[in-house]
């Protein structure tokens, strides 16, 4: 352990670490469920209530108190399962996972271990232009735990903390966890198959209906499990598991990291301790949590006080016939609808801007326009900021209304920038911003016309170039009456004006 922990935070550089290892990457992605009520009781399942008013005897664990399964859970589990390709269990038991956390008020989850719901299913995802399955061990129902708060203290853990608050109100959440099986062979790729997985199986779940899927709220968390074993071994190395990051673009970063630390441990000698590891936003990196248990150190056994659940075959074809179109047909499809090339949705995809183009283009934007804004304009905003493209805090909707703006020629790109500007610092609407900030096209036509002749006696020897006939020069004059006007004329209107003038 000494020798893993005082090495941690060397690094070996990326492409050295593929030279020497073969990443084996697993990943285990909780879903909140967005019932009305939780897992096992009927106190309200909703986000962002006072500490602790949303708790019963149940949740609390109190003597006494009896659970009783939420039907609405179970039918999201069996949809989610179809989902992924995976067999619905006949027959299925849950189990109390027994381990303590202050946060667990029953100091055991209600959760399931060899009996899931779902199992034995696959998800087909696209990294640059390869289609990667990765494979799908289960897909069990839980619950969730309360939350803990450290007040005090320089990283909100516990180290160096004054004082810890626990709130309940989250503590029997319905969770969906899907774990896939280890996915190898992935080299370089492992970093983006991991983010590409996340973002797809997010993508799903919001098609499915079945949670709001926001990594920001905690509705959608990702537990990436990394190992490294000498190249060409074909073995598994030992693995950690970096717990709760929340953004695609984290799970990148972690993988990535992880990849890293682990060569850098192993080149010098050491071993890889089996353990909980905490994701960092702010620094990029991974330190250590607690060394992770077996499933034999959890001292699992049959839940009894829960019957076992066993959803009948014509339930299940039900809900089968419920479920959404195929994430990678849906794509294939839009892709044709929208006239994109392979390369324009491929750089969608990959930003993980695929659904807000979806969602822009619904709202009335022309795909390219959809394109266009998320791609470059907004990907680039949210890169500077470190966050998700989809948690920029700019709607998809907003971004319809921002093109019909420059449909209408009310404002240009240019403008629309300053529009985008005033929509992250919360100035309103578009609408609002572009009256408040004073950014409407100018359409008077003589104070075009005013502009226009100022430029030109500004720039005779321009002037006389384009009267000679070198219409090109007449970029240096439109420039100028763009200057002069703020960049709010347009640039189309300039031109024809200049011409006018000069014959």
């Amino acid at each position: 352990m000494a020798t893993s922990t005082r090495q941690a935070d060397a690094l070996v550089d990326f492409d050295a670490v593929l030279a020497s290892y073969d990443p084996a990457l697993g990943l285990e992605v909780h879903v909140e469920l967005n019932t009305n009520t939780k897992m096992f009781c009927g106190c309200p399942a909703v986000f962002g209530g006072e500490p602790n008013t949303q708790v019963c005897p149940t949740c609390l664990g109190l003597p006494g108190a009896m659970p009783v399964v939420n039907r609405k859970a179970v039918e999201s589990a069996i949809r989610i399962g179809l989902a992924l390709n995976c067999d619905i269990a006949e027959w299925c038991r849950f189990a109390r996972k027994n381990y303590f956390y202050p946060d667990m008020p029953k100091n055991f989850q209600t959760s399931q271990y060899d009996e899931p719901i779902a199992f034995d299913g696959w998800m087909d995802v696209e990294v640059g232009g390869e289609t990667v399955r990765v494979e799908i061990e289960r897909a069990h129902m839980e619950e969730d735990t309360g939350k803990s708060l450290h007040v005090g203290g320089a990283t909100g853990r516990i180290h160096g903390a004054d004082y810890s608050l626990v709130d309940y109100n989250r503590a029997g959440i319905p969770l969906i966890e899907i774990v896939t099986r280890p996915i190898v062979g992935a080299g370089a790729k492992a970093p983006e198959i991991a983010r590409a997985y996340v973002a797809q199986l997010r993508d799903l779940i919001v098609a499915l209906a079945v949670s709001e899927a926001r990594m920001d709220q905690g509705n959608l968390r990702a537990d990436v499990n990394l190992s490294l074993a000498p190249k060409g071994s074909g073995v598994l190395g030992t693995r950690t598991e970096t717990k709760n990051v929340n953004s695609f673009r984290s799970v990148e970063r972690a993988v990535r990291y992880e990849m890293q630390r682990h060569a850098a441990i192993l080149d010098g000698g050491g071993s890889i301790l089996q353990e909980t590891r905490h994701w960092h936003e702010d620094t990029g990196v991974t330190t250590s949590g607690r060394e992770k248990s077996d499933a034999d150190d959890y001292r699992y056994f049959p839940e009894p006080d829960l019957v076992p659940v066993a959803p009948s075959r014509d339930w299940v074809d039900e809900l089968r016939g419920t479920l959404p179109e195929n994430p990678t047909v849906k794509r294939t499809r839009l892709q044709a609808e929208w006239g994109f090339t392979d390369l324009e949705m491929r750089d969608t995809v990959g930003a993980g801007a695929f659904g807000l183009v979806e969602e822009t283009v619904a709202a009335g934007c022309a795909p390219q326009a959809a394109r266009k804004w998320w791609l470059t304009e907004l990907a680039r905003r949210a890169n500077e900021s470190g966050v998700d493209i989809a948690d920029l805090g700019v709607s998809p909707a907003t971004v319809a209304e921002v093109q019909a703006l420059v449909e209408a020629g009310t404002i240009n790109d240019k403008l629309a920038r300053q529009v985008f500007d005033g929509l992250l610092a919360g100035e309103g609407t578009p609408a609002e911003i572009v009256a408040a900030r004073g950014l409407e096209m100018v359409s008077d036509e003589g104070a075009l016309g005013a502009a226009v002749d100022k430029a030109i006696a500004d720039n005779p020897d321009v002037a006389q170039k384009i009267r000679d006939g070198k219409v090109a020069a007449a970029g240096a004059l439109i420039g100028a009456v763009m200057k002069e006007m703020r960049g709010q004329a347009d640039a189309g209107r300039v031109r024809e004006l200049v011409l006018e003038r000069l014959g």
